[in-house]
């Protein structure tokens, strides 16, 4: 198995769980902002300590840095969405399949903006997906 396989399935367990964790947090009347700032607390200081045992200095071109903050914006947009929506008694089962529809937005953006190839095997898979998906949240 190729690592970036291996880190996927690691990224899908840590999706998953935190996911979960929202879940919990929702049903726990929280209010997501509260709960954002801790963990993104804790995710800058996983970031630090990356940045230490890799002694890795701090280096992003101001490009990157723009991309870095859209993509903590519209991460911050989906974890307070998910949690609101969870604390407004959203079901797991429901909520949490919908949002996961999100890999369609990528493949998507990767076809049109990075020229990546859809194969009849990703188009077919992308499409079961889908029903799956749509299936799992009725």
């Amino acid at each position: 198995m190729s690592i970036p396989i291996i880190l996927s399935l690691c990224a899908l367990v840590g999706f998953g769980l935190s996911n979960f964790l929202w879940k919990v947090a929702g049903n726990n009347n929280v209010f997501p902002a509260s709960f954002m700032l801790v963990e993104t607390g804790v995710v800058f200081c996983l970031a630090v300590i990356v940045h230490l045992i890799q002694k890795q200095t701090f280096v992003l071109s101001s490009k990157m840095l723009g991309l870095a903050s859209l993509s903590g914006l519209t991460a911050g947009i989906a974890i307070i969405s998910t949690i609101s929506a969870f604390r407004l008694g959203g079901e797991a089962s429901v909520v949490s399949p919908i949002t996961s529809l999100g890999f369609v937005i990528v493949v998507l953006l990767a076809y049109i903006l990075l020229k990546e190839p859809i194969t009849l095997s990703k188009g077919l898979g992308s499409i079961l997906a889908v029903v799956a998906i749509v299936l799992l949240s009725r």
